[in-house]
Formats: structure tokens, sequence, C-alpha cells
């Protein structure tokens, strides 16, 4: 306990806070459609390639927005930056409920809750940007853990949406955002860090690198995983098992709480064992469950219980990859995460389309589980070559920090 007050002592905690209630709030309004799926494709009589349509354009959306939104924040500052998304987000909301009559206003929806998805990289920086170097990871580890809003949304989207109408949670949700405003005008400020202050050129030097898409390929598994099941299993839970709209948002909680929660432990457990020897073991944990989940398509329970490992696996596996990023990067870690994140997320955007393709057209969703399996298989023989070079060059045997 004595550690963690020196730790908030050392920054600026009540930023801290805000940046975590920021992205919490993102991060559930980031995935209010698949939260919603069931009433949705209810109202339209959705296919199932349609269904993975529609929940896959938000986690498209929200990844290719992360960059601008990063750039925007060098010429106006994060908190700035965080004030005029979630405005935006607000407005966003208010289409929703206004406006969205049909399946193709439904798609423009899914583009427009892509802005709620682009906080990651802002959040992360606002967070951790009055740390001090050894205290940023434990930051970003914390602001991170606002993943817990893809749990939340759905746990409290589903009962809104049978009391008041799917459709009255968009007008709910543009309401809801005014209380993370309201605490980041008050208590947030802006970090005099300056590491963000960097050029275009600079922010995609990764990607010029063999390691830079490395880790964007194993992260396109871990996040996108997490995102991405985390925005089907609604839809999954209520067509595979004939359970209630409300209980598949429940069941989703308890994965997607778990990922989220495991983020942090992630994270700690790779500064201890190694990044690389904790991201061999959950691409591994991935793939089995993945395959299990494709076995149990008759069992309620059996899949509840491979999907939450599952889920705690890619929430330990987001934390153990950006454990290896500041090793890898050390001047440049803050660019070159956020880069990685914006590439990564993309994969989430896979996981719905697999889903869907594979009930519409292979009959079974569990082909869909299956092609997201050999996809961590292929990630992880990529990751045990690539260890080899790592290991020589910028990291201690499994992925541990150097001595120095």
């Amino acid at each position: 306990m004595a550690k963690f007050r020196a730790f908030l002592q050392s920054g600026h905690s009540p930023t801290l806070f805000a940046a975590f209630l920021y992205f919490t709030f993102s991060c559930c309004i980031w995935v209010l459609n698949g939260a919603m799926a069931p009433f949705i494709s209810e109202t339209f009589n959705l296919s199932p390639a349609q269904k993975g349509l529609m929940l896959s354009i938000p986690i498209l959306a929200g990844a290719l927005m992360r960059f601008p939104l990063g750039l925007l924040s060098q010429y106006i500052g994060r908190k700035r930056a965080t004030l005029v998304e979630m405005g935006l987000i607000a407005v966003a909301m208010l289409f929703g409920f206004f406006f969205v009559k049909s399946f193709n206003d439904l798609l423009a929806m899914g583009v427009l809750l892509g802005i709620a998805g682009a906080s990651f990289g802002v959040a992360l920086s606002l967070g951790a940007g009055s740390f001090p170097a050894r205290h940023k990871g434990m930051a970003m580890g914390l602001v991170g853990a606002g993943n817990v809003g893809t749990a939340l949304s759905v746990l409290i989207a589903p009962p809104l949406a049978q009391a008041f109408g799917w459709v009255a949670v968009y007008g709910l949700a543009a309401l809801a955002i005014s209380l993370p405003m309201l605490v980041m005008v008050l208590f947030a400020k802006e970090p005099d860090d300056l590491d963000q202050h960097a050029g275009f050129r600079e922010h995609i030097a990764c990607l010029f690198e063999k390691d830079g898409w490395a880790f964007s390929l194993i992260y396109a598994v871990t996040f996108g995983g997490f995102i991405g099941l985390a925005t089907f299993l609604p839809t999954y839970y209520h067509d595979q098992f004939a359970v209630s709209k409300v209980q598949a948002g429940q069941l989703t909680m308890l994965a997607a709480f778990m990922g989220a929660a495991l983020r942090v432990f992630g994270g700690w457990i790779s500064d201890h064992w190694g990044g690389v020897n904790t991201l061999t073991l959950v691409l591994a944990t991935v793939a089995a469950t993945l395959l299990l989940c494709a076995l149990a398509t008759g069992s309620l329970a059996a899949t509840t219980l491979m999907v939450i490992l599952c889920f705690a696996a890619l929430g330990a596996g987001n934390g153990a990859l950006f454990q290896l990023v500041p090793l890898r990067w050390p001047a440049a870690t803050a660019v070159a995460g956020s880069m990685i994140g914006e590439i990564g997320a993309l994969g989430g955007g896979l996981v719905p389309n697999l889903m869907g393709l594979a009930k519409q057209y292979a009959g079974s969703y569990a082909w869909g589980f299956v092609g997201f399996a050999v996809l961590a298989v292929v990630m992880l023989a990529m990751l045990r070559v690539m260890q080899i070079r790592w290991t020589r060059t910028w990291a201690e045997k499994g992925g541990r920090a150097r001595s120095a």
C-alpha cells in the first residue's frame, strides 16, 4: 500500500484518474452496438454476415481514427483533444438517437462509434505523462485497465435496451459522456513531458522495421481478439444457446471483465518472468481455448469457461506486449506504442466478420473459432522465431529487461 501511495505521489494522480475514466467511458461506447446486437438484429432481421459487418465497422473505424486524434493532441494538447473527442462522441450518440432508422444508418452509426475507439493512445499518454519514467508502465497499465468499459457496456446496455428500447440507449450515452468530460475539465492538467512531440515520420518509423510489424500482428491477436470477441459474444450467446438478450450481455461481461483485469497482471508478471515467456503462454492458451470453444458449441457451461480463460489470456497478453515495447524502443516508446496499438486494433474487425461468414457459409460459428485459433498459432510460431534475435540484442532471456 505504501508503494502504491508513493507511486500516486510521484505524478499527478487526478489526471491519471481522469484519463482512466475517459478511457473507460470510451470503451463502453465503442462496443455499444455489440452489446445491443441481439436487439438490433431482431429489429432489422440481419443475416449472420450482416451482423459481422455491423459489429466490425466500429472496431475498424476506431483503429483508423487513433492516429489522427494523436496528431491533433500534438497541436492542441492531450487534455483538449480528449474534450474534443468526447464532444464528438456526444454528437454521434445524438445522431444514433434521432436518425438511425435503417441498416445503412446503422452502418453509418458504426463509423461514428469508432470516434470512441480512437481514445487509446491519447488516454495512455495523458495519464502517464506526468509520471517519471520508472512509473510510466504502471500508470499506462492502470489507464489501460479502462478496457473494463467493454464489460460495463454489455452489462448495462441490454437491460436499458429492454426497458426503453435500444435506440434510447444512444441518447442515454450522450448524457453519460458528460461525466468524464466534467472530470477532465475540473481535475486533469496537461502533462509537461516532451516525448509526444514527434513528427509524422517518427510516428510511422516502427512500421519500417520487422519488429514493429511483429508486435503489431501479435497485438492484433491479443487486443484485436479481446475487442472483437467482446463485441461479438452477445450475438453468439443469444444465437447459439438461445439465452435472453440480457443474459447474453451478462455472460459476456464475465469474460470482458476478466480480460480487462488481467491486463495489469500481464504487465506485472512480464516484468518478473519476461514478456516473451508470458506471450508464449498467452498465445498457446488462446489457441487451445478457442479450439475447445469450437468443440463445445453444444454446451453453454463449457463455452463460458473456455471464453473466460481465453479472455484472461488475451488481457495478460496485452499487458505483456506493452512490457516489451519500451525495451525495444526506449527513446520512442509513446510513438511506437501508438502505432502498434492502431495497427493491432484493426485485428479486432476480423473477428466479427470471421464469425459471421463462418455461420452463413459453413453453417457453424465453430469454424470462426478455428480460424482465429490458427492465427494465434501462426503468431506463436513467429514469436518463437523472432525472440532468438530479440534476446541477443535488446532483451534478456525470456524477454526481461536487461540489467544496467
